[in-house]
């Protein structure tokens, strides 16, 4: 088994395979752990030490990743950005474990449970005790910086507080929206993610 301490704080690379999927037959899966989070990484193409790379961060969606629920735009979002990965040849697709902006499925279930009786996202989980985003994007910037040695890079994502972790890592990061259309299911939602937390919709 791979066990390879690369930085100062303590992120560790458990494991390399090769895994042809659907983004391509030349991807490879990365498996990290810092403390007790695990971070995976599906990587296309020649992406070490290279400049301007295409990359996603996407945070686990249970809802939206897996059952293709209208009430977000999460599953839409990693599917687009896997194709779009596919089409430049080469990029990094992050998946974290942090299903409902890190309050977990349970929380999140209750969030959605709330939303039925009128909350917005932000809402339903300050009513559940959380802060509106518990996120933590900075074991990407140590992998992204200190394992594969990118300068720069194509951020795909709506949501400027992925940018700035990665900046203060010293990579230059260039957000690159994904555009999903609205339906009548997710408008508040997206509505919420604008006006609320800054997402460029």
């Amino acid at each position: 088994m791979v066990k390879e301490h690369f930085d100062k704080e303590d992120v560790e690379l458990v494991e390399v395979v090769n895994l042809p999927t659907q983004v391509g037959d030349d991807t490879k899966f990365f498996l990290f752990k810092r403390f007790n989070e695990y971070i995976s990484v599906l990587a296309k193409g020649e992406v070490f030490r290279q400049e301007n790379v295409m990359c996603r961060i996407h945070s686990e969606c249970m809802f939206g990743d897996l059952f293709d629920s209208k009430k977000c735009d999460c599953g839409e979002q990693l599917a687009k950005a896997k194709q779009l990965i596919a089409q430049e040849g080469h990029g990094l697709l992050f998946y974290l474990g942090q299903e409902g902006r890190g309050i977990g499925l349970k929380n999140k279930t209750k969030a959605y449970k709330l939303q039925e009786k009128g909350y917005d996202t932000v809402e339903a989980n300050m009513e559940l005790g959380f802060v509106p985003d518990l996120r933590d994007y900075e074991a990407c910037a140590i992998i992204l910086k200190d394992y594969f040695k990118v300068g720069s890079l194509r951020l795909l994502t709506n949501n400027l507080k992925k940018v700035k972790p990665l900046q203060e890592k010293g990579i230059h990061a260039v957000m690159t929206p994904i555009k999903i259309e609205p339906n009548k299911h997710n408008e508040k939602y997206l509505g919420t993610k604008k006006a609320r937390m800054g997402h460029r919709l």
